[in-house]
């Protein structure tokens, strides 16, 4: 066996192996004689059998297992004897004809490409410093709350006939959708009930509404948004032509003892010390997110290292491929982001060198701090996520008793997650208040906004 480094750079090591004909075929008949004495044949006595009529009859067969011990055996030798710490298995490229090599004419040779795991010194997180944005509960987000909940519980009642409707009335209506004559998919139902001012329908459509009557037919006429989900709609012009059959409107609320016991509560100030636990739980769930994302960025400054290539080109093919998909349903590319597709790919990369880069710290702390995940909060998770799917439970907890890999995907988020607060204990943190719309913007949103 022979062992060459060809390639030392960086975090990256390759290696070629040869393994002589002559290596391999005496491995095949250490094989043999180890097996002879079991080896039962038609016409030989048990153990007779000579050596050349065994490797001539089973020779290929065995050299096959052979061969991927002797590769298995010397890719390992490579990494023990030069001390490497693989970030993953180490890959394998045949330069040989594998046929030549199982029939003995030719050396096995092979190369063995290997990244390494970075050696960093960890930040210290108790030097850390993060802000922590944070919004007081008040009576009006409660009060708020309150009439959300109304809002959904609401019933309505026919209006007089002749009357108009008005914004927040319920029309029972049929609709037939065209664009240039024709009609698309889903642009037609019949016994559709539409709030008016509820959002449901693209722009332009609910307000054209406003002011029908039962019975009366009218052409609503709209514009499809450039952001449409079906992209072959997107900025086209529509024609709907809508029949009223019904209009409703929304019977009064009144949120009092009554209406907090019609919902299970036996006083109003039971119901909203509820709403009012809900959404300080809602706050404090906004809060930590832009925590964790000031705590990840503070993590990602700290840390400058070199990445294990594969593993950086493995995240960003994986983001890239969502990112293809997407602009792809959406019918755009990258110069509708004003950017060239070298310019967005260097975007994504970047992205791809900042997860791994993170990984990589967050999981040195994790070990280091001795965190880990317990069964009980990865079944958690798993019957969180069975939860998702109503009437399919079983089969969702069947897949993930199943599949390694997505225990694996259900394990990452909770492992970070836990980490994340085990810094948050040792960090510098101080509280910056802002208000409610600021507190559940996207962390980027709500950067701009308060440097501005």
């Amino acid at each position: 066996m022979q062992i060459t480094e060809t390639v030392s750079e960086g975090l990256r090591r390759e290696y070629k192996i040869t393994i002589g004909a002559q290596d391999l075929d005496a491995r095949l008949t250490g094989r043999i004689e180890e097996m002879k004495p079991r080896m039962q044949l038609k016409g030989f006595r048990p153990g007779k059998a000579p050596t050349s009529y065994l490797k001539k009859t089973f020779g290929k067969s065995m050299m096959s297992e052979i061969v991927e011990q002797a590769v298995s055996e010397s890719s390992q030798k490579a990494v023990t004897d030069n001390s490497l710490k693989p970030a993953f298995a180490p890959r394998i490229e045949l330069a040989s004809e594998l046929e030549q090599v199982m029939n003995g004419k030719a050396d096995l040779e092979f190369t063995v490409k290997v990244d390494l795991m970075p050696e960093f010194e960890l930040a210290d997180v108790s030097k850390l410093k993060v802000e922590k944005l944070v919004a007081e509960v008040t009576e009006g987000e409660v009060d708020e709350a309150l009439r959300r909940i109304a809002d959904s519980t609401r019933t309505f009642s026919p209006r007089a006939e002749g009357e108009a409707a008005e914004k927040g009335d319920q029309l029972a209506m049929d609709f037939v959708g065209r664009v240039d004559g024709e009609e698309f998919a889903g642009g037609k139902a019949d016994g559709f009930n539409l709030v008016l001012g509820s959002g449901q329908f693209i722009p332009g459509f609910e307000d054209q509404l406003i002011g029908a009557k039962a019975g009366e037919s009218r052409e609503v006429k709209v514009t499809f948004p450039a952001d449409y989900p079906e992209p072959k709609l997107a900025l086209k012009d529509a024609v709907f032509a809508v029949a009223v059959k019904e209009v409703k409107k929304t019977d009064p609320v009144v949120i009092d003892e009554e209406f907090a016991k019609k919902l299970g509560f036996d006083a109003l100030g039971t119901l909203k010390e509820r709403v009012r636990d809900q959404v300080k739980s809602d706050f404090s769930r906004a809060s930590r997110m832009h925590l964790k994302r000031r705590i990840l960025d503070a993590l990602d400054k700290a840390h400058s290292f070199s990445l294990p290539p594969t593993m950086v080109e493995g995240e960003f093919e994986s983001i890239w491929r969502a990112v293809e998909a997407e602009m792809k349903r959406d019918g755009k590319t990258a110069a509708d982001e004003g950017k060239t597709d070298e310019e967005l790919k260097k975007e994504y990369h970047d992205i791809a060198e900042r997860r791994v880069r993170l990984g990589l710290v967050l999981a040195r702390i994790g070990e280091q701090n001795g965190i880990q995940i317990s069964p009980d909060e990865v079944n958690r998770a798993i019957a969180a996520r069975a939860r998702q799917f109503p009437g399919q439970e079983q089969q969702v907890f069947q897949f993930y008793a199943n599949n390694q890999q997505a225990q694996a995907e259900i394990r990452a988020p909770i492992f970070e997650d836990k980490v994340v607060d085990f810094i948050a204990e040792l960090a510098d943190v101080s509280e910056k208040k802002v208000d409610r719309d600021t507190l559940f913007l996207d962390p980027d949103e709500a950067e701009e906004k308060l440097k501005a």
